[in-house]
């Protein structure tokens, strides 16, 4: 019988070949966008993949870790397990690239923005409103196109399991840009977490 880590290894491969068949990765349609979402959604309801005995919850006052999970040579459909507590905020912010996120347990809000005025993304004035919020929980992910924004809370809850996935790794995205609490002005996105290499048991 194939162990846990052989199955969730199946699983991710399985969900790498789709998503290379049809998303570039910078470039997705958002119908094939949707359709990543849903296959990600299924992967994080196998809960027994994701498991803190495997991917160990943040301790010493830290609220997030970030595993990662899958990574092709060029870095590009990156997959990672986002493990965080609550009190953990990520200001508003685009990733340049397409992206998905489902929930294995808990409730991540995301907070999505669109400009107020048409134009590229590019640091400096550039005042943006919410539009909508999607709470992302078992059953119920979110995609992302590249220019989308949106922020992230952990509001609820003592512990949150959550799979991102992207065209591209978040060390590789250098053009990422980060609004301010005015919603005003945007600069370039510096991410405060290290994302972890170790490999899950």
């Amino acid at each position: 019988m194939s162990s846990v880590a052989e199955l969730r290894d199946t699983a991710v491969k399985d969900l790498l070949e789709y998503t290379r068949s049809v998303a570039k990765p910078n470039e997705v349609s958002s119908e094939d966008l949707e359709n990543i979402k849903n296959s990600l959604v299924e992967m994080a309801d196998r809960k027994e993949f994701w498991s803190e005995d495997q991917f160990p919850a943040p301790t010493d006052g830290q609220v997030h870790t970030r595993y990662l999970v899958s990574q092709d040579d060029d870095d590009s459909y990156a997959l990672y397990l986002n493990v965080m507590h609550t009190g953990k905020k990520a200001p508003p912010h685009n990733h340049t690239t397409w992206a998905c996120i489902a929930s294995v347990e808990g409730e991540e809000y995301n907070y999505v923005y669109e400009p107020k005025e048409d134009g590229p993304l590019i640091p400096g004035d550039r005042e943006i409103e919410l539009s909508e919020t999607i709470v992302v929980k078992p059953g119920q992910g979110i995609g992302l196109l590249p220019d989308d924004i949106h922020s992230i809370a952990i509001n609820e809850g003592e512990s949150t399991r959550h799979l991102h996935f992207y065209g591209r790794g978040l060390e590789t995205l250098d053009r990422r840009l980060m609004w301010d609490k005015e919603l005003k002005t945007c600069k370039v996105f510096v991410m405060d977490v290290k994302t972890t290499t170790d490999k899950a048991k």
